[in-house]
């Protein structure tokens, strides 16, 4: 009989399952601690019980876990100094979506050799995160692949459904059972009715082909996710300005949804110009200053060192703690313009709550 199945497949490789690898590192009480705060913090402020400023900030991707150490150990830093502020989360991407071809992220192929060593990734992927909360920094990060959550979520405080997959039914349904609140971006050419879509979708309870903790094929039976919201990343021309925020609230109270909007600084919005980043902040932290509620946090990319460089490259040759994806600033940079934000945010807050 003629072959039907598996005619494109040169080989498959099974993976440890979920809960092996949560055998192999478990989560402790400081880090359970640390994703359980971040989420309820990020929880408050999109609800409007916090007046904080959520900042998601950290590298595009990451390609190296000791730089991304280093740079943890300076954000945990800055998140304690400015806690009264801002809620600061670190940017921890380990997926990257491709318009066409080239390197998927560290979980996928995390030797940059395109031996796709997934069972690695997964593993070293899960021992950053969790040496990052343990730090006492709730990490935020991008679910692209629907399978990869099994192996991470919970070490997550705050997720992004990206431009790429918005109008996708099964990342649609993959964040309604996500335990933390998740962004969902607007699309690459800009339209935020299909982002909206996606939230309202997120909201209700859905079922749906995945896998269990044991990794067996499951009906996953979700009730749905209530702290979805609405991210600006721009389109074919920014969308952070006060006018294109005016925009977009009118159409989420439209939506019966509640009026939380995070600004990402960087991809369109910034034309992936790590210095423009400073500009769409300057502009943020001025409409808050005009009184506007509804930005509840931002997105920066952001790494020990400014720019990024050229990838594939021999690892060896790689500068460390420099972006191979997105330009991104620099630690000094990000430290200047956070403290800026946070001083911006300690007069409003000293404005309300002066008769």
């Amino acid at each position: 009989m003629e072959q039907l199945h598996d005619l494109r497949v040169s080989r498959i490789i099974r993976l440890c399952s979920p809960k092996a690898l949560k055998e192999k590192l478990p989560v402790n009480e400081l880090a359970a601690a640390t994703v359980a705060g971040g989420r309820h913090e990020v929880e408050n402020i999109l609800t409007g019980q916090d007046s904080r400023l959520i900042v998601i900030v950290g590298p595009c991707s990451i390609h190296d876990p000791d730089s991304a150490r280093d740079y943890a150990k300076k954000l945990v830093n800055l998140r304690k100094e400015l806690e009264k502020e801002l809620c600061i989360l670190m940017r921890v991407y380990f997926e990257k979506p491709r318009t066409s071809v080239g390197w998927k992220g560290f979980i996928n192929d995390p030797h940059l050799d395109d031996t796709y060593d997934i069972e690695h990734g997964l593993f070293h992927a899960r021992k950053l995160l969790l040496e990052i909360n343990e730090m006492g920094l709730p990490a935020a990060t991008e679910f692209l692949d629907p399978i990869s959550p099994q192996y991470v979520a919970d070490l997550i405080s705050w997720a992004a459904i990206g431009a790429r997959t918005i109008e996708s039914q099964t990342h649609r349904q993959m964040a309604s059972g996500l335990s933390m609140p998740v962004g969902f971006k607007n699309s690459t050419d800009g339209r935020l009715n299909v982002a909206v879509d996606a939230i309202r979708s997120a909201m209700h309870p859905h079922s749906f082909l995945g896998i269990d903790q044991d990794g067996h094929s499951s009906v996953i039976t979700t009730k749905g996710n209530p702290f979805g919201h609405l991210v600006l990343r721009g389109g074919d021309k920014p969308n952070y300005d006060a006018g294109s925020i005016a925009a977009a609230e009118t159409l989420i109270e439209k939506a019966g949804l509640d009026q939380s909007i995070m600004v990402d600084l960087s991809h369109a919005n910034s034309g992936k110009k790590h210095q423009q980043q400073l500009t769409v902040w300057e502009d943020i932290l001025g409409q808050k200053k005009k009184g506007n509620r509804s930005i509840a946090g931002v997105m920066i990319e952001s790494n020990l060192f400014g720019g990024n460089q050229p990838f594939p490259e021999e690892r060896e040759k790689l500068r460390y703690g420099v972006s191979i994806t997105d330009e991104c600033l620099s630690w000094e940079e990000t430290d200047r313009m956070l403290h800026e934000g946070a001083l911006t945010m300690g007069e409003l807050h000293h404005k309300q709550v002066t008769p």
